[in-house]
């Protein structure tokens, strides 16, 4: 599933109760979430984050490997 900040217009506990349902289904059901986003929230429940820099891959880790 593609989602382009999906917590950006939420209140903390939509956004909250939005991140467990996409961990939930990603677990349960192997649903892949490729997202977009500046929100610690969504960005701490990841298991890879890539960050871009104008437009360029400045980072690329994955849970455990800092």
């Amino acid at each position: 599933m593609l989602a382009d900040e999906p917590t950006a217009n939420l209140d903390s506990r939509a956004a909250g109760e939005l991140v467990q349902l996409m961990r939930r289904l990603n677990q349960e059901r192997g649903v892949t979430f490729l997202f977009s986003s500046h929100d610690p929230r969504v960005i701490d429940h990841a298991d890879r984050v890539v960050q871009l820099e104008d437009g360029r891959v400045v980072a690329d880790s994955r849970k455990g490997q800092g």
